[in-house]
């Protein structure tokens, strides 16, 4: 949907219309070309009256570059135009879908197939999966990778039809699965079949035994080669509708040697193509840099984790097994591992940059400038990238809002793969892992009490996390200490929903807290919840409802006077807006005695422009005067 304003001076005219034109660019080249026909308008581009126009059916991965012009009766007389102009990049969709499989060729043990795409995305696509099966045997199917569009499927059984779909895949993400496509490899050979009827026609009672004999060995031998015999990179195994992962996630400390986990999950760099430039955090093995990769000829943005020096054995095992286990993962939600330097010091994990950091920071950072479906499109990216964690059988631990990252483009990636963690507040922890310490707030209580790490357990997890996207990045359970928390939950207690939160969103939290973990929602659900409200924005509008004497916690300490709060400075303070102090304490509002008389428009006209900041003065504004009635102060 584009919108521009009209011109601040239609000179009394009351002809006006407006042209919209449209040009294509490719990324990597700088031509440009008028856009194709395909597009759709919702009216003609040529003459329009209303300020409006809905664009469909874009090419993903172009540039487009529309320009909007202002014409009336008197334009062809003048020298100049008046115009503006919008650029718009499609990086957020899908990846290309193969459109048709053709059989190029067939035998009685093999097939070759050929497959096309659009033109335009073929430079985007890494590689191809092809998957098939027996049309009989729904319950296997073998995945075969391949660079190229076409393949050729060998070792396949005589006269026999299979069921093929082919998918695509960027660097970003995996494509949907083309249609199904059926194909049939040539029969046996004649003498084959001759052979057996002569077989056949021996005595009867020799015949049987013999083929119950035969019949219980290959019974045997095809539950044995059930189990894949080919590369566990190649190969996948579904007992379900969807595709599913057979080598789902590997614990690289189930090698013996982790060398071996870091050589088959990742990519050796040489650290000659790799630049620090600056140092943007500190982890739990050394610094993280933000620098470049040279790569294919070209510099590309990287995140650099480095191993500190004077590092233990252990650590530099569990340093390289982050890797290992980032290494496995290829999804659009998923931070995307580059490489590593690990033969070099100092010893590299090299990721893909996010520009905007960690999701926690950035929402504090930006408390308020995001309308309700930008959030939920945040939440539905975070989900995603779970939904395929919990599909290749790997469980988090560790999800919380500190631990996804956001890039320029607000998508939202899964990140920190530690794997072993210590429960805060438990030195007697039997359960020891790596990769710190897992804050009780964010932990199921099943998990808490028992160790039971599952995905209904990141579950949980996850809708703390919501929680925080709502409320720009809160801390969860304010300054409750573990104790408090734990007991809290335990007693039914649950995190109330954070200010303009829609009451979709936290009913689908309050879902996430099923005491049962049973009772949770799957992620695969959590996905499709949310696609539904991003398709229906109204459904955001209806809000929960929030209480500001929960939601922004008073301090039991009151000030000479009576009052809640010794000085302005304390109280804002506590609401996290002491950016705030001086504009207050400049004005006509600088004692906490005129503080609880103010009103909404009186907070405007201090400055204080955010939306979400305005109402979260205004509400503990209202708080204020609630506890300094009940204390007898006169209002």
């Amino acid at each position: 949907m584009l919108h521009w304003l009209p011109p601040s001076n239609d000179g009394g005219r009351e002809d006006l219309i407006y042209v919209v034109t449209c040009e294509q660019c490719l990324p990597d080249q700088g031509e440009c070309q008028p856009c194709d026909s395909s597009l759709r308008y919702s009216e003609s581009p040529l003459h329009l009256r209303a300020t409006s126009l809905t664009v469909s059916d874009l090419e993903p991965h172009l540039n487009y570059t529309f320009t909007v012009e202002a014409r009336n009766g008197v334009s062809s007389t003048k020298s100049g135009r008046s115009y503006t102009t919008l650029r718009v990049s499609l990086n957020q969709t899908e990846p290309p879908r193969v459109t048709s499989v053709n059989l190029e060729e067939s035998s009685k043990n093999s097939l070759r197939l050929s497959w096309t795409v659009s033109p335009r995305q073929q430079n985007r696509i890494l590689r191809y999966e092809v998957a098939y099966n027996k049309k009989n045997d729904e319950k296997s199917y073998t995945v075969q990778r391949c660079e190229g569009n076409s393949v050729t499927l060998s070792k396949l059984s005589p006269g026999t039809t299979y069921t093929i779909r082919v998918q695509a895949q960027t660097p970003e993400a995996a494509g949907t699965y083309s249609m199904e496509y059926e194909y049939e490899t040539l029969p046996e050979e004649p003498e084959g079949a001759n052979q057996t009827a002569i077989i056949a026609g021996a005595a009867t009672g020799v015949v049987i035994i013999v083929m119950v004999i035969i019949f219980v060995i290959l019974l045997h031998r095809s539950r044995r080669n059930g189990r894949s015999r080919q590369s566990p990179e190649d190969v996948y195994f579904s007992k379900s509708e969807q595709l599913k992962p057979l080598k789902t996630y590997v614990d690289p400390h189930t090698y013996e040697d982790p060398n071996k986990a870091v050589l088959k999950f990742t990519t050796e760099i040489s650290p000659n193509v790799v630049t620090r430039q600056k140092v943007i955090g500190a982890g739990e093995f050394g610094e993280v840099y933000k620098g470049i990769l040279k790569k294919s000829g070209k510099e590309i943005p990287v995140a650099i984790k480095t191993l500190k020096a004077g590092y233990t054995e252990k650590q530099r095992i569990d340093f390289l097994s982050e890797a290992s286990i980032m290494g496995q993962f290829c999804h659009h939600n998923i931070i995307r591992l580059e490489g590593v330097v690990s033969k070099y010091k100092p010893m590299m994990i090299i990721t893909e940059h996010m520009e905007n950091g960690a999701l926690d920071k950035f929402l504090k950072d930006n408390d308020g400038e995001f309308n309700a479906i930008q959030l939920v499109g945040m939440l539905r990216g975070i989900a995603a990238g779970m939904k395929y964690l919990s599909e290749m059988n790997y469980v988090h631990r560790d999800l919380a809002a500190r631990n996804i990252l956001v890039n320029s483009q607000l998508v939202c990636k899964v990140s920190d793969f530690g794997l072993s963690r210590v429960l805060e507040d438990d030195p007697e922890a039997t359960y020891t892992t790596s990769g710190g310490k897992i804050p009780i707030r964010w932990t199921a209580p099943e998990a808490i009490s028992y160790r039971k790490f599952t995905s209904a357990s990141d579950v949980w997890s996850y809708g703390i996390v919501m929680w925080e996207v709502m409320s720009y990045g809160e801390r969860p359970y304010w300054e409750m200490s573990n104790q408090e928390v734990m007991k809290a939950i335990n007693e039914g207690f649950r995190l109330p929903a954070p200010m303009d939160c829609p009451s979709a969103i936290y009913q689908l939290m309050m879902q996430c807290w099923q005491q049962e973990r049973n009772r949770r929602p799957k992620f695969p659900d959590i996905v499709s919840i949310l696609d539904k409200l991003i398709r229906a924005p109204d459904s955001l509008k209806t809000l929960a409802d929030f209480d500001p004497r929960i939601s922004i916690r008073l301090p039991s300490t009151s000030g000479s006077e009576g009052m809640p709060f010794r000085s302005i400075a304390e109280w804002l303070e506590s609401i996290k807006m002491q950016q705030y102090t001086e504009c207050f304490m400049s004005s006509q509002y600088n004692t906490m005695d005129k503080i609880i008389l103010m009103h909404q428009d009186d907070i405007k006209q201090l400055g204080i422009r955010l939306p979400g900041h305005q109402k979260r003065i205004a509400f503990s504004i209202l708080g204020l005067k609630e506890q300094a009635s009940q204390m007898g102060i006169p209002i």
